[in-house]
Parts: structure tokens; C-alpha cells; sequence
């Protein structure tokens, strides 16, 4: 068993891949604003002259760059292509879990969630995102009551009255991403964890309120981590969103507990999940070392996740799966 301290570890080794990621990426888009010029097609493959296209823009970030905010980089702005097609991925990812839905039940094994899953997304004519990413086993993830996430299907874990799970479906439709979750309640359940299950939604769905174009994620973050607090719960600090839709797990890195006022500048045509994983306990976690995967509440007290993904639009944002 991986000790919480192991996982610390491993997220700062991350984040400081990150920060060396996001000082090369500022390095890359100066040069590519030196480069391009104003008579230039514009970067985002419009086909326009960059002065008719993306120069404001380029500036207004650069603008926010210049008082020292992390802004997005080219690579992290979806041209409108690309968003219909990731669009389209989320609508299929919605309807597998509107399906799921439709199907969950007590004395159900959560491998015939992945078999309705897997079934199901090839049926409209996707693919599951999950099989086989990293060598994970299975088309879907399903975390049952302390689990707090990448639970792993199997013919041994049967859902029994009073459990609550989350389902996170992925998919790949003609090459785009689309990835959400939902939380689904058996039986008669425990008012304590209904009211677990609700207040996770909530936190999600305050989450999405704040996701304005030329705001930050740090302003999305904290009104999440405010209300989770506000009800006695904790919000997961090591395991985030991401941006998502042209791979499967893309930067930024999405924090729910981060100040308002930091984290990445939103600005239309990204992408990313809102998916804060809300403990009715403390935020201590540990990873499962027998299948290297699920991740466990460390007090064993339940945890409970609610994921969307969304598009940053120019007067708000496009909740694209749910």
C-alpha cells in the first residue's frame, strides 16, 4: 500500500515537470509571436491574416502574461473544427452515461458496468478512452463509497444497497475526446452520504459558474473549495482536472483548491474537466498497490465526484458532457 507521503512525492515531481513544461511553452510562444507576422495566416489555421484573426487576442494575453498570470498556450485553444468535433465526442460520452443510468441496479457487478459501457459506446460508434490507457484494464472507472477514484471493474465487487458510486466514462469519437462522470446512489442510502453525493454536485456545479473567459482558475477552484469547506467536507488536493479533447489528458492542470485570482487565464476555445473529488473526511488519499490504480480515502470515510467537461466561450462557457 502506497503511503500518502509517496503520493506527494510523485505530484511534486510532476509539478515541477509542469513548471519546466510551462517555462518552455512561454519560451515557445514568444518566439512564435516574434515570428508571425501581421500579414501571416494566423496560427489557428482560419486561413486569415493574423492582424483580421488572433492578434488582439494573442495581445490581451499577453497583456495578463506581463503581470506575471500563467496564460494558456496556442496548443490549449481549440480552432472551431476541432470543438465540433469534441463537442460531438461529449455527446456520445453523455449518452453512455444516460444509458448507464438507465441500467445501474443493486446486485449488479461494476463488470457489467463496464460491459454495458464498453457495449454501448461502440454501438454509437466510439470508443472507450480508459481501455488500455497506461495499462489500465478496463472501458470505464467505477469507485464504490472510500473509493475515491480509478476504480477498476470487476466480476467481484456487486453494488449493494446503500452504496454510492461514480461512473467515469471517456470516450473517443473520429479521433476527439469527451470525458464525464456521475455519482449514482443504490438503495437506501445513509442520508449522511446523500448528502455527500449532493453537496459534491453543488461544488461541481459552482465550479461552472465561474468559468467566464478572462478570469482565472484559481476564481473556479476556490468557489469550489469554499462551499465543499462551508459543509463540513475537503476537497482531494493531489488529483485535479485537465484539459481534454485532442488527447485524452491534456495541460492544464486543474486545482480545486487553489486561491481566487491564480492558476491558468481562461480565454475562449479551451477545453478542460471540472471533476473535484469531495471527502467527507480529510483530503489524505493513498493508491491501492495491488493494482497500482484505485485511489482510497486514508480515514476510509466515502468520498463522492461529479465531472463535466466544458468549453470557454466568449461570455461564459458550453458545458459539453455531463
Amino acid at each position: 500500500m502506497l503511503t500518502y507521503e509517496i503520493i506527494i512525492t510523485d505530484c511534486n515531481k510532476c509539478a515541477g515537470r509542469q513548471r519546466q513544461g510551462r517555462r518552455q511553452n512561454e519560451k515557445e510562444r514568444t518566439m512564435k509571436m516574434e515570428k508571425l507576422g501581421r500579414n501571416d495566416h494566423c496560427w489557428c489555421g482560419s486561413g486569415k491574416k493574423y492582424k483580421q484573426c488572433h492578434e488582439a487576442f494573442d495581445e490581451k494575453i499577453h497583456h495578463f502574461e506581463l503581470e506575471g498570470h500563467m496564460v494558456p498556450t496556442h496548443e490549449m485553444i481549440k480552432n472551431p473544427q476541432q470543438i465540433a468535433g469534441i463537442r460531438e465526442s461529449g455527446r456520445i460520452n453523455t449518452l453512455v452515461l444516460d444509458y448507464v443510468a438507465e441500467h445501474i441496479r443493486e446486485g449488479m457487478t461494476t463488470a457489467e458496468i463496464d460491459r454495458l459501457v464498453d457495449t454501448k459506446t461502440r454501438e454509437l460508434g466510439g470508443i472507450p478512452a480508459p481501455l488500455g490507457y497506461e495499462g489500465f484494464p478496463k472501458s470505464v472507472c467505477t469507485s464504490i463509497n472510500n473509493q475515491v477514484c480509478h476504480g477498476i471493474p470487476s466480476e467481484t465487487d456487486v453494488l449493494k444497497d446503500g452504496d454510492i458510486i461514480n461512473v467515469d466514462v471517456s470516450t473517443i469519437y473520429n479521433g476527439y475526446y469527451g470525458d464525464s462522470s456521475r455519482m449514482f446512489c443504490i438503495g437506501n442510502v445513509k442520508e449522511e452520504n446523500l448528502r455527500l453525493v449532493r453537496v459534491a454536485k453543488e461544488c461541481m456545479e459552482k465550479g461552472i459558474e465561474q468559468v467566464k473567459p478572462w478570469r482565472f482558475l484559481g476564481d473556479m477552484a476556490d468557489a469550489v473549495n469554499r462551499h465543499a469547506k462551508e459543509n463540513g467536507y475537503s476537497v482531494v488536493i493531489d488529483i485535479g482536472g485537465h484539459g481534454v479533447g485532442l488527447e485524452f489528458h491534456e495541460d492544464p492542470f486543474v486545482s480545486y483548491v487553489a486561491p481566487a485570482g491564480t492558476e491558468m487565464l481562461m480565454v475562449p476555445g479551451m477545453i478542460f474537466t471540472i471533476e473535484p473529488m469531495i471527502n467527507m473526511g480529510t483530503a489524505d488519499i493513498y493508491v491501492d498497490d495491488s493494482n497500482g490504480w484505485t485511489i482510497y480515502t486514508e480515514d476510509g470515510k466515502p468520498s463522492a465526484q461529479w465531472e463535466t467537461m466544458v468549453l470557454v466561450t466568449e461570455d461564459g462557457c458550453e458545458i459539453l458532457a455531463h
